[in-house]
């Protein structure tokens, strides 16, 4: 395991905690996609320009990616993964979580990628809202994951007992 993709069912499952882990303990690089993919007043980078900073990186020898943004960039990230971690924990889990993560983020006025930050807005109210964003695709991925992931070495983490278990079977180059 040397090039890792990290995909969840839904924001909250762990993918950057579990990415920024496992890249520590393989001595690898970790990318957050997130960090490359929204610029500044959360603009979307264009397809063809992530494909650009991305292909460098997953040429290496190893490499965590923390997802894998297939509806800009298909399955370039997928297809040089050596392993994908699939964290599908229950709504109960997750849910819990992001509105911690995210009612932290806003308390405190944290920064995160280009100058973004999080609001009540952004996060809780519309169509593309954090929250309807996480409901929407946890159900489609569940129900899509399965049948696209089948040709690639996946690690499927259903429970957060699962997810240190895996973690703790990690180890160093």
């Amino acid at each position: 395991m040397r090039r890792v993709a990290v995909l969840a069912s839904a924001s909250g499952n762990g993918k950057t905690t579990v990415g920024r882990v496992l890249a520590e303990r393989l001595g690898v690089p970790f990318v957050e996609l997130d960090s490359l993919v929204h610029g500044p007043n959360w603009t979307e980078i264009p397809d063809e320009d992530l494909r650009r900073l991305v292909e460098p990186i997953i040429a290496g020898e190893g490499w965590v990616m923390d997802g894998s943004y297939r509806r800009k960039i298909g399955n370039l990230i997928l297809d040089r993964a050596d392993t994908i971690v699939w964290l599908d924990l229950p709504i109960r889990v997750w849910f819990t979580r992001l509105l911690r993560r995210t009612l932290r983020r806003i308390g405190r006025g944290e920064t995160l990628w280009n100058e973004n930050r999080e609001t009540l807005r952004n996060a809780f109210w519309g169509r593309e809202s954090l929250f309807g964003y996480a409901l929407r695709t946890h159900f489609d991925r569940r129900r899509r994951y399965p049948v696209e992931l089948a040709g690639y070495e996946v690690i499927r983490l259903a429970t957060p007992a699962e997810v240190d278990r895996f973690l703790a079977g990690v180890s160093g180059p």
